[in-house]
């Protein structure tokens, strides 16, 4: 099988994992690309792992490894990886992605599409965000926590990928302004990862504690309130709302960034909130609730 017949995934965290599974269940082939040894092992033994909600578990063959050059060719790539790596992935991609290629980022916080872009070019990079959650149980295993919506941001090569998406059971929209995308999705980010880091909960039990949905609320107007004063429209009238409809289709979801404060790994605190503090500095819009949990989950971690 060659590069050009499979799609490639850049990282073996709980969303690529998800998506390889969605992907490989609906007959495409799925290649992994990543550097998580264990997990890398775990995808060439066995397959990728998806739970199901009885508890019954489906394992799909993909072809995983570490060595860009192993796939060179590819015509499409899903970038998975977390924030602080995606240089990286920008690096390896531009080994493995065809000339007429294209790579979607589905990432989390600021600055992942730029840096795509600075690799690889705008002709070969799409933006988008998803919605539906996915916890990794251990190397190559994943649990789905709650369906959602793909969105992306409109790119002339972007049917494929919709196609692709589309026929693994994904819930599809293209938009026109990629800037709303993006702060949108740090509306939703911003409002639930910090705290179910902090508060150690799924997704859900925020709108079940009051303080904790207040709080999740002010972080959300206040990625609004950027957001605004940059010009972007958002692609929904009240980020509360918004960010609490996406805690309650995802309420068993454990959040990525509380996985990563588990496995007392790095977060991607500073895309989310240290990018919404930086941009409301640089416009002179306050963000103390964003600024706290800047703080707070950083402080998990030693410096």
């Amino acid at each position: 099988m060659s590069p050009n017949d499979s799609v490639l995934i850049v990282g073996t965290g709980a969303l690529g994992c998800l998506f390889a599974a969605r992907l490989a269940a609906a007959g495409q082939h799925v290649s992994i690309l990543g550097n998580w040894a264990e997990g890398l092992a775990a995808l060439n033994n066995r397959g990728v792992t998806l739970v199901l909600p009885d508890g019954k578990k489906r394992n799909y063959v993909v072809r995983a490894g570490s060595d860009p050059k192993e796939f060179a060719g590819a015509k499409v790539a899903l970038v998975l990886v977390k924030a602080w790596q995606t240089e990286h992935a920008a690096h390896q991609l531009f080994e493995s992605l065809a000339v007429d290629g294209i790579a979607l980022t589905l990432q989390n916080g600021l600055g992942n599409r730029e840096k795509l872009v600075a690799a690889l070019g705008a002709e070969r990079v799409a933006f988008g965000i998803s919605t539906n959650g996915a916890t990794l149980l251990g190397p190559g295993e994943v649990r789905a926590g709650g369906d959602g919506t793909i969105t992306f941001g409109n790119h002339a090569r972007i049917s494929a990928l919709v196609d692709l998406l589309t026929a693994a059971n994904f819930a599809t929209e293209v938009v026109e302004d990629v800037d709303a995308l993006a702060w949108s999705k740090l509306v939703v980010n911003a409002a639930i990862n910090p705290l179910t880091a902090l508060l150690d909960i799924p997704n859900g039990e925020l709108l079940t504690r009051s303080t904790a949905r207040e709080i999740s609320a002010a972080l959300a107007r206040e990625v609004a309130d950027v957001a605004h004063k940059k010009g972007v429209i958002l692609n929904f009238a009240d980020p509360v709302a918004a960010a609490e409809d996406v805690a309650q289709r995802t309420a068993a979801n454990i959040s990525s960034m509380l996985q990563d404060v588990r496995r007392e790994a790095q977060t991607e605190i500073d895309a989310i909130c240290g990018a919404v503090v930086e941009a409301g500095k640089a416009l002179g819009v306050p963000t103390p609730a964003n600024e706290m949990m800047w703080k707070l989950v950083s402080a998990l971690r030693p410096a």
